[in-house]
């Protein structure tokens, strides 16, 4: 620090001495690789590495200080409110180099483990299901941030990160640049971030079909518009009204069981007379995402994503009624927890557990045993299926938490994709190459 005399840091809590030793006196473009890591990057306005920090993984953006500032605390505020998106570390300002000269200030976030940016997920042809689900995963984001108040202002795919969750897709908020918060939004903010996503989301998908890994047949326009159909779907189901009698009080828990199926719970909910004569509108007021997340984390401990949460549940379901029909829940959910899933990812070889979560395992390790077991006409038991879905299966996957060597000069050239969207770094940056470290 004593180097850098105009080294300003803002960051919650105590700050990591590594994070003071980094070569904040030389602009991001040149720091040695030493200290970098080799993650996947998506498209980006600014100067965007990764770097090491301890034993983790933190972003780093070259930004202006107004940016800087106002996306560092917005992060924090959305954190706090439990939004799905990355988590701030630090705002640099003052830095200079070793003569003097001015450098742009930097916003630190901590790298989300397994998460990838959506160039990356498309490295291979994407086939139009997977894309549906990846539109759907971004729907959902946007309605969870609506929900919060957070006006994005710049949604598209390339500020997101995207993670698997069993079969899906979980969206992140990764550039809060152009949001801001409030107590709700109106009808207006949320229709002009709609028509932001719309226009950005076929233009991303325009680039990605021109080098060919979208299936021929994909619509942009046509999948842009399917975005915006899931996000009123999902808002509809979320904040619309419900008509019911007096008598039909089963209709109120039929709405809070379908939202709990889209893996909401509802906190409050309105009650109002309608105009017409005798029916009642029912409306939540205030939905909260992580239904089967927070069931689990209450049985087991696990801590994963949503669509994980279900199945894992599912799977818990599947071993009482197997073990102890009439037993308690909680006792059949550490059990499972304690002879299933923890001795299944124990024997994961060392070398192959950064592939995947774990829970992300466990859910392609069940899927795979239902097909083994189909192909064999009889139930075969998860030891059994292990080694073969290892080999056959995980050892294929891409490793999504961990750095990779260098590709090929060929495989470099394939992924230098056109971009119709805001300027990105120059030419001679590594950040087309890096969406093959995925």
């Amino acid at each position: 620090m004593s180097s850098l005399p105009g080294l300003s840091l803002t960051a919650s809590g105590t700050i990591p001495q590594e994070l003071l030793e980094l070569p904040w006196h030389l602009p991001l473009v040149q720091w040695p690789q030493e200290v970098l890591a080799a993650l996947p990057r998506g498209i980006s306005r600014h100067i965007v590495r990764f770097a090491y920090l301890g034993g983790s993984i933190i972003a780093i953006k070259e930004t202006s200080e107004r940016a800087a500032r106002h996306e560092y605390r917005m992060l924090r505020q959305l954190g706090k409110l439990g939004a799905p998106c990355v988590k701030p570390v630090a705002e640099v300002t003052g830095r200079t180099t070793d003569e003097g000269a001015e450098l742009s200030p930097a916003l630190v976030t901590r790298h989300l483990r397994f998460s990838l940016p959506y160039r990356a997920v498309f490295t291979h042809m994407m086939r139009k299901e997977t894309l549906t689900r990846l539109i759907d995963a971004q729907a959902l984001l946007m309605v969870e941030l609506h929900l919060l108040g957070f006006y994005w202002g710049d949604v598209s795919l390339s500020n997101t990160l995207f993670r698997r969750d069993a079969g899906n897709f979980k969206a992140y908020l990764v550039d809060a640049e152009t949001g801001e918060l409030h107590p709700s939004l109106s009808a207006g903010q949320r229709e002009y971030d709609l028509e932001v996503a719309q226009i950005n989301i076929a233009g991303e998908l325009m680039d990605l079909m021109e080098g060919g890994f979208v299936d021929e047949d994909v619509d942009a326009v046509a999948t842009s518009g399917q975005f915006i159909d899931a996000y009123r779907g999902l808002w509809q189901q979320l904040t619309g009204d419900t008509t019911f009698k007096p008598g039909q009080q089963w209709l109120i828990e039929e709405r809070i069981r379908r939202l709990n199926e889209l893996g909401f719970d509802v906190e409050e909910y309105d009650i109002r007379s309608a105009s017409d004569q005798g029916h009642l509108l029912l409306r939540p007021k205030v939905v909260d995402p992580g239904h089967h997340s927070r069931r689990l984390m209450e049985l087991t401990g696990l801590d994963v994503q949503e669509n994980q949460a279900r199945r894992l549940l599912g799977a818990i379901d599947a071993y009482r009624a197997a073990t102890d029909p009439h037993g308690d829940e909680a006792v059949a959910a550490h059990m499972w927890t304690q002879q299933v899933f923890q001795p299944m990812i124990a024997k994961i070889p060392r070398e192959l557990r950064d592939k995947l979560e774990p829970a992300e395992i466990m859910h392609q390790l069940l899927d795979y045993r239902w097909r083994l077991s189909e192909r064999r006409g009889h139930d075969v038991p998860m030891e059994e299926a292990l080694p073969s879905f290892i080999d056959e299966e995980l050892r294929g996957y891409r490793d999504e938490a961990v750095l990779m060597v260098d590709p090929p000069t060929d495989v470099v050239r394939q992924l230098e994709l056109p971009t119709s969207s805001a300027p990105t770094e120059s030419p001679d940056d590594d950040q087309d190459a890096s969406a093959w470290y995925s």
